[in-house]
């Protein structure tokens, strides 16, 4: 072989790689590029017209059974509201607040929408929509008790939600609240169960959402045996969960959240369920 041959030789090598290189390249765009959608669970859900949402059925009033079993609250209007702009309709799945992110993730259910506060934590796990309520943690008590500071509550028994927001900032704020009550909290699975405890004695007090608490107390036959006491907990804000991979289903809910904000819809849902006092997220 000539010198000349071999040269030929050598640059048609080269051009054949570089046509492998680029088809190969193509080949793992275009993979990437379908991997991508086929990921984002809005084109299942947009052409079965279905979503699937998790929620806690208890959490008065963000979403609860009425007395003929019927599913209500704020959260239950605002998110039928919201996929009925997208032509979508809500299937709601009772579901364990505390194993909420594995179910998700698992594609057991397709969002979480449930006075859902977003935290650092939480974001590790899931992606949020953006925040459409604020709320803090508050503490319950009967009145009969006499405990009018978070103080009062030195050697007495708390309970909470297991797996909620009063949980983790039980444990993050440990000068607040955690100074002062007994050993660990009674953990509870749903709010209700812990207010039965309360009304008997067995815990001393509840430390749950703002929202959940005035609401509950409010509806309550004997509201006046109740007391509310702020101690200083941070604001939180509610939001939408989505799988990260659920990047287009985020946008579209973004959307009709920021339209529901401009034209007045998210204002009157949350005078309807919480009145003008505590009308949330402007």
């Amino acid at each position: 072989m000539t010198a000349n041959d071999k040269k030929k030789a050598f640059i048609n090598i080269g051009i054949i790689v570089l046509i492998i290189a680029i088809i190969a390249g193509g080949w793992t765009y275009f993979a990437n590029k379908t991997k991508t959608k086929s990921s984002d669970h809005w084109y299942r859900i947009k052409k079965s017209k279905k979503i699937k949402i998790g929620l806690d059925d208890t959490f008065i009033p963000m979403g609860f059974r009425n007395k003929s079993g019927k599913l209500i609250g704020f959260d239950v209007d605002l998110a039928n509201a919201t996929f009925k702009k997208l032509g979508i309709k809500v299937e709601w799945e009772p579901i364990n607040w505390s194993t909420k992110e594995q179910l998700l993730n698992d594609g057991q259910i397709d969002a979480i929408w449930n006075g859902y506060t977003i935290s650092a934590a939480r974001k590790k796990k899931v992606a949020f929509s953006i925040p459409y309520k604020k709320g803090t943690q508050v503490l319950v008590t009967l009145s009969k008790d006499k405990i009018n500071s978070f103080a009062d509550m030195k050697g007495k028994t708390l309970g909470l939600q297991n797996g909620s927001t009063a949980q983790t900032q039980f444990q993050q704020y440990k000068n607040l609240l955690k100074k002062y009550v007994k050993g660990t909290p009674q953990k509870y699975d749903t709010f209700d169960k812990a207010f039965m405890d309360l009304k008997a004695g067995r815990i001393q007090g509840i430390l749950v959402d703002s929202m959940y608490a005035g609401y509950y107390v409010k509806h309550l036959s004997d509201s006046q045996d109740y007391k509310i006491i702020y101690g200083g907990y941070p604001t939180d804000e509610n939001g939408v969960g989505f799988r990260k991979s659920d990047v287009k289903l985020r946008e579209e809910v973004n959307t009709v959240l920021k339209k529901f904000q401009q034209n007045g819809k998210m204002k009157s849902l949350q005078e309807k369920w919480f009145g003008k006092a505590d009308s949330g997220l402007k």
